[in-house]
């Protein structure tokens, strides 16, 4: 037999497409569902966020799992390994409105004509179109993008099960999303309350603790003088004087002598003359500013401590958008002894963003007569330049505020200790990953807020019945069955209900919120297991063998997972656990 010559130059372009082409015709890469469990190995693939291009990063790290399903494939094993994509969120959000030059405002009536057309340059203004049509534009998008996408990890070569695709906005995944709220709604595993939450002035949506990251930033320390009632004074430090109008209490450390002998007595703050107990606090730093500060709210998160813990009254001044509100003084909620003269302040503070009303309030602080008792400044000295770490969400550039707001909360807190007992029942490659983990669970301080007040994403499948005046009863919240999901409750009405009832007195109004993508990326084994809709592919399925993934979002994509994991089934999701590195450059950037 005489055999083929092989070419004196190698082709890859020509030998890729041959051999890919081959794998799909024979079904090389195909799961095969009759194929017993313990024959089977099943990988939970990172479904990437669908940006149209592919980095060193992505091809760095999927193919080291490529590597590793291979090997198993080559031992004789049946393989499950899909691709999704992860295409709801803010993401995709960002990325419609710079394209297409747009933004939601979902009290504008639906436009069957509006064609969104992708722009050539970003407009000075966005247009606002409906709800119903920023989806719309959001699904054609990524349907777009997942098409490019796909093209490109085809090439790459990546033996994977394309017939297992899924997306995370499609209708099967919003099932699985939905079903696992009403599940964790059932056990008592959810909760909806207004508290303080880390709020992005940017995007305008509540954010969680795992999304933060901390950044280093100038700042400067400023010394204000309070009176106290007795006659006599002493002086603040912050970095925050525009909070000044939120202060709720003065605080300092119990053991620190300088304070001792104010504590429970009441101190009158500049400018808007309201009195605030001083008292004892564990967290004041003796020595950071001058050991005694203000309680605001909400500064930070010891400020949200400190007010829940003593019951003090919320005087919250910073608006959803990042500006100051028109605060009006004299009330029961914004009390002062001269209503008059803080009105004069707040006016000109109203509708300045936090930088601008922090240059104000730091002006009339360095004013004659500034002080309390009419005589003097109450801004002692110069403000002194300081290095300070502030929050941030991981995708916005200014600060995070925290602000009260109906948010939707997991209950994490009560039960870090039964989640690290689940870490450790992973193998985790390497295993100094697993002490990642155990940290991160042990320092949370937050309940896991799952609620976001945007619009690509998966709904809440709930409604509030509305009373005779129209008000919604967010302690009775009325679930969706089964039986409907996928549900919106902003297009689809409640058992019991009628469409023309919704938003009028006695009728019911939908949940406007939607899920942070992490509440259905933290579903993926059960997504691609068909959980609570096929029970024999889910045992055949889940747990997982394998989820590899990257280092950073152990504290996200790891954790969450776990948690739903663990609430749903007392089970873990995956066996193994395989963390990799960035790629970086020589200044050791991603």
């Amino acid at each position: 037999m005489k055999s083929k010559e092989l070419p004196k130059k190698y082709k890859s372009n020509e030998a890729e497409m041959k051999w890919g082409e081959f794998w799909e015709s024979k079904g090389v890469h195909k799961y095969d569902p009759t194929v017993p469990r313990e024959k089977t190995f099943v990988v939970d693939t990172p479904p990437p966020t669908v940006s149209g291009s592919l980095h060193v990063g992505h091809v760095f790290s999927y193919t080291q799992t490529d590597v590793l399903t291979r090997f198993q494939r080559m031992r004789g094993k049946n393989i499950f390994y899909p691709m999704g994509w992860d295409d709801n969120g803010l993401p995709t959000e960002r990325r419609v409105q710079g394209l297409y030059g747009v933004r939601c405002n979902p009290n504008l009536p639906y436009n069957e004509k509006w064609e969104g057309k992708i722009l050539n340059k970003k407009k000075k203004e966005e247009e606002e179109i409906s709800r119903k049509n920023f989806l719309e534009v959001c699904q054609k998008q990524t349907a777009e993008d997942e098409k490019k996408y796909e093209k490109l990890w085809r090439h790459l070569g990546l033996s994977l099960d394309w017939n297992q695709a899924y997306e995370t906005i499609n209708d099967h995944c919003r099932k699985v999303s939905q079903l696992s709220f009403l599940d964790l709604q059932k056990k008592n595993l959810v909760m909806t309350k207004e508290s303080p939450t880390m709020w992005d002035t940017t995007f305008q949506t509540a954010v969680a603790q795992a999304e933060v990251e901390e950044r280093e930033k100038g700042g400067h320390f400023h010394d204000i003088r309070f009176a106290v009632e007795d006659g006599s004074d002493f002086v603040i430090s912050t970095t925050r004087p525009e909070l000044l109008g939120a202060c709720v209490a003065v605080v300092a450390h119990p053991e620190d002598e300088r304070y001792k002998h104010l504590f429970g007595k009441m101190a009158l703050t500049p400018l808007f003359n309201v009195r605030v107990p001083i008292m004892p606090a564990e967290h004041a730093d003796k020595e950071k500013g001058s050991g005694i500060l203000m309680v605001c709210t909400f500064g930070d998160i010891h400020d949200v401590e400190f007010w829940k813990a003593k019951g003090l009254p919320l005087r919250q001044i910073i608006e959803k958008e990042g500006t100051i509100g028109a605060i009006e003084y004299g009330s029961s909620k914004f009390p002062s002894e001269q209503p008059e003269k803080a009105n004069e302040v707040s006016k000109q503070l109203a509708g300045l963003y936090v930088k601008q009303a922090r240059k104000k309030v730091v002006e009339f602080l360095s004013e004659e007569g500034s002080c309390v008792a009419g005589k003097g400044v109450a801004l002692v000295g110069e403000p002194k330049p300081t290095q300070q770490f502030a929050k941030h969400y991981e995708k916005g550039d200014h600060p995070l505020e925290y602000i009260s707001t109906r948010q939707w909360f997991v209950k994490v807190l009560d039960y870090k200790k039964e989640l690290i007992e689940q870490g450790k029942k992973i193998k985790w490659h390497p295993e100094t990953m697993f002490k990642r983990y155990e940290q991160w669970v042990d320092g949370l301080n937050q309940d896991w807020c799952i609620s976001r007040q945007r619009f690509f994403g998966v709904p809440f499948p709930v409604w509030y019945p509305l009373d005779g005046n129209g008000r919604p009863d967010f302690e009775s919240p009325l679930y969706a069955t089964k039986e409907q999901l996928p549900v919106d409750p902003l297009v689809e009405v409640p058992l019991g209900y009628s469409e023309d009832q919704r938003g009028k007195p006695n009728g019911f109004m939908g949940d406007p919120d939607v899920m942070d993508t992490w509440a259905t990326s933290s579903m993926t084994p059960q997504i691609s297991s068909h959980w609570g809709s096929d029970d024999e592919r889910h045992n055949k399925l889940f747990p997982a063998d394998l989820r590899p993934q990257a280092h950073e979002i152990i504290r996200t994509w790891a954790f969450y997972t776990i948690t739903k994991s663990w609430m749903h089934g007392k089970e873990v999701p995956w066996k193994n656990i395989a963390i990799s590195g960035w790629v970086v450059d020589p200044h050791k950037r991603k």
